[in-house]
């Protein structure tokens, strides 16, 4: 869910590290990546060895290890980390990744699934550096959404209502278009240049859909971060509004998703 505090999200740590209070929901409610990334992250690399940065639960991981790569993950809240290993066997080392000790290890990717703008831009980029191997990818990636209208205005109108000091646009919980990401983007891309080490980044999409239940998508809004800040009587009425409005549509919709990656490759 793309609910990102304006100005430095990086240091809003406690949205950050909010997301493992119900790490089995997280788990079972979040999308997953398309196939269409995983394949570009395994022919672009040169390599098997992957380091997934902010894996929560290992939802990216376990695609990347089906597709044939080994991955290690680093994860800053230890209750997502030991779920990713006592539930699918993940190796996950518990760490802010700009404090993460590489060990002299080294990988032919790095990559972040819905996670990197909680990180700081430059020393995230110059710690990503130094772990590469020279040819390695970093692949930063996210999905955007769009509700249909109907569900995105009664979510709007009633995180308006519990919310109302929201650290960001509240309008966003309804979804977004791909370009929303352009202002993380570019401050992606300039924190690859003020590290160095990286060739020019680039940028690519995919669009791809959904179905929800209405069920299902009242599982998924509680792993939001706008949900994170809300008092469960606030909570609630939320799901109860958005729970009407999916009623109406008949119980179920597609959700239309755009995911947006950014790569650069390491330089010899």
């Amino acid at each position: 869910m793309p609910t990102i505090p304006a100005g430095e999200p990086h240091r809003q740590r406690r949205m950050a590290e909010s997301f493992g209070t119900d790490a089995a929901r997280y788990d079972r409610a979040r999308p997953h990546y398309p196939d269409a990334l995983i394949d570009r992250i395994v022919d672009l690399g040169p390599g098997p060895d992957l380091l997934d940065v902010g894996c929560g639960t290992g939802i990216a991981a376990r695609q990347l290890r089906a597709a044939g790569c080994t991955v290690l993950g680093v994860e800053p809240d230890a209750r997502m980390a030991a779920y990713a290993h006592e539930r699918y066997g993940l190796d996950v080392e518990v760490a802010r990744f700009e404090d993460w000790q590489s060990a002299d290890r080294t990988f032919d990717a790095v990559v972040s699934g819905q996670a990197w703008h909680w990180i700081d831009p430059v020393a995230g980029a110059a710690k990503a550096a130094r772990v590469l191997r020279p040819g390695g990818r970093l692949s930063l990636f996210w999905n955007v959404f769009r509700l249909p209208a109907p569900v995105a205005d009664a979510l709007v109108a009633a995180c308006r209502e519990v919310l109302p000091d929201a650290p960001f646009d509240l309008s966003a919980l309804g979804g977004q278009q791909a370009d929303a990401y352009t202002p993380i983007l570019g401050k992606v891309s300039q924190g690859l240049v003020e590290a160095g080490g990286f060739g020019t980044p680039v940028e690519w999409t995919c669009s791809w859909s959904r179905d929800r239940t209405r069920d299902e998508y009242l599982d998924e809004f509680p792993t939001s971060g706008a949900a994170a800040r809300l008092a469960p009587q606030g909570l609630a009425l939320v799901l109860d509004r958005v729970g009407a409005a999916i009623d109406a549509l008949g119980g179920s919709f597609t959700m239309a998703y755009t995911t947006v990656e950014l790569s650069a490759v390491r330089r010899p």
